[in-house]
């Protein structure tokens, strides 16, 4: 029997946007836990906006369990809020999603690490050289060394952890990145994102850094952060069709303000219709146009209009779990 480290994950009920709490179970198991092993666990809701201090119980349900290297005998458990009688809490997310094991999502993180209250990189005074040359960029002057650091360690954390990452690079705006993560399923991307996001907070506590996940942290000419939605379900993959398509792409112009209220936090300051985004209160979709709501790849229209596509609407602060629902029930009322 060994002593294991569970670091119970979960979001608090801090609005317009929730932030990630953690605390460690200390549980003996012969072998790395499995789900059905790891118990429910009480917190103080009041501490976390989620409960009334005459009431405050409530209670942490384990819904997906990685390894944690950075950790002897560590591992990280992602969890649901839940309410006492055991009803979902009201800043419960996840347990708005729709089970579809043939949805599949994939989510683009982008963000800034900042240190003493700017990004990485940037001069204590003013601005460095206008955005072209940080993107997918190398060598010093473009990236620097201590956010490659972070970065390539929070990739080793996650591959470790078996988080499906798609890849990494630096984005546009000097001292910003994007990681990506794939998931089948309508929960799974979500559920690594949201602990792909605890390793990445956790890891630049030791550099004296935080990360800035605010999709326009400071104005001027640079690109916002965001987090664009890669999505497919069963019938998109395997039926598909321009009339499908078409039927699909006027819900989501319907539904245009219900998805916006839930893609961001400030998400007017991004959406601008200026640096590869569309303008927050229009609908458009075009085939490899960034600068659309939603961008058609080019293997969707030559595959007969089947496969994935891509909302670019929401923004990095955004809520995975309400971004994926959100999705899922738009793409559900097509029929």
């Amino acid at each position: 029997m060994a002593k294991y480290k569970l670091e119970y994950v979960w979001l608090d009920g801090y609005e317009p946007a929730a932030n990630i709490r953690g605390k460690t179970l200390i549980k003996e198991f012969n072998a790395f836990p499995t789900l059905d092993q790891l118990p429910l666990w009480g917190f103080d809701g009041s501490s976390t906006r989620q409960a009334e201090g005459g009431d405050s119980d409530c209670v942490l349900k384990p819904v997906a369990v990685y390894p944690d290297s950075t950790r002897r005998n560590g591992a990280v458990v992602m969890c649901e809020v839940m309410l006492p009688n055991g009803d979902p809490h009201p800043s419960n997310t996840r347990a708005t999603i729709m089970d579809d094991d043939g949805a599949w999502f994939g989510f683009e993180q982008e963000y800034f690490l900042f240190q003493d209250g700017r990004p990485l990189g940037w001069p204590d005074q003013g601005y460095p050289s206008p955005q072209g040359e940080y993107y997918t960029g190398v060598g010093y002057k473009a990236v620097g060394d201590l956010a490659r650091q972070i970065v390539e360690e929070h990739l080793d954390i996650c591959l470790d952890a078996g988080i499906n990452h798609e890849g990494i690079n630096a984005e546009v705006a000097k001292g910003q990145w994007e990681f990506q993560i794939f998931g089948k399923g309508s929960k799974n991307a979500a559920d690594q994102m949201w602990v792909a996001r605890y390793f990445l907070l956790r890891c630049a506590e030791k550099y004296g850094v935080d990360v800035e996940w605010h999709c326009k942290p400071f104005t001027g000419d640079w690109n916002g952060s965001g987090m664009h939605a890669n999505f497919s379900t069963e019938k998109m993959r395997s039926v598909g069709g321009k009339e499908y398509f078409l039927a699909m792409m006027a819900k989501f112009e319907e539904n245009m303000n219900e998805h916006i209220a839930v893609y961001g936090t400030d998400n007017h300051m991004r959406l601008t219709g200026l640096h590869e985004t569309q303008s927050i209160d229009t609908f458009s979709w075009g085939v490899a146009d960034r600068g659309a709501s939603i961008r058609v790849p080019h293997s969707f229209i030559n595959n007969g209009h089947k496969g994935y596509l891509e909302d670019r609407r929401p923004n990095s602060q955004g809520d995975p779990y309400a971004i994926a629902g959100r999705i899922l029930k738009t793409v559900q009322e097509v029929g």
